[in-house]
């Protein structure tokens, strides 16, 4: 994994987006995508807000995801598996990159037929604690027309990313603005972010 990890981590550096294929592999990513698809069937999913806490806002005209929060609480081998590779990508940033993170949070989300997130930056305005944003897809035979790209606001260009199966996307919080292009095909993830308490 220290190979994915580096090409996420050099991505990052060069371009402000770090990128890297296969983060999860196969198994792992089939199996995670299966705990989403029955969460949703089980309607365990809730509508995704904006903002934290009491400030939470659902407005359907800015994001139109369903989430549902990992934890290790919920004693699923794959959630924990996936945990388990977040603590290593986790140790290994901060000692290759003495970033300093020290926690993390993650859900499931689904864009289903029709979605889209509109432009926003991860980091809450009442709380810094959100350093870095990560995104791994759970979308097999992911096709250009099926939509539902990371759109990246960099200063002078955009920057669209396919939600390709396995892959991962790191970013800074509180840097960069993106939004979640409208998906044309029900569109899975793992998204969450790294933190400093």
């Amino acid at each position: 994994m220290e190979k994915i990890f580096n090409t996420l981590i050099d991505s990052f550096i060069n371009d402000k987006v770090g990128i890297a294929e296969n983060f999860l592999n196969e198994s792992l990513a089939a199996h995670l995508k299966e705990n989403l698809i029955s969460l949703f069937r089980e309607k365990l999913m809730r509508a995704a807000g904006t903002g934290n806490d009491a400030l939470i806002v659902h407005n359907k005209l800015v994001r139109s995801d369903m989430i549902y929060w990992l934890d290790r609480k919920n004693n699923n081998i794959w959630e924990n598996d996936f945990f388990d590779l977040m603590d290593s990508f986790v140790s290994y940033l901060n000692s290759s990159c003495y970033t300093g993170i020290t926690g993390y949070e993650f859900h499931y989300t689904l864009y289903e037929k029709g979605s889209f997130y509109t432009k926003h930056v991860d980091q809450f305005g009442n709380n810094a604690s959100r350093q870095y944003s990560m995104i791994m897809y759970l979308n097999t035979d992911w096709q250009k027309e099926d939509g539902g790209e990371l759109c990246i606001h960099h200063r002078d260009n955009l920057q669209n990313i396919s939600p390709v199966n396995g892959k991962s996307v790191f970013f800074k919080s509180s840097e960069l603005e993106h939004e979640v292009l409208v998906t044309n095909q029900p569109r899975m993830s793992i998204t969450g972010w790294l933190k400093m308490n």
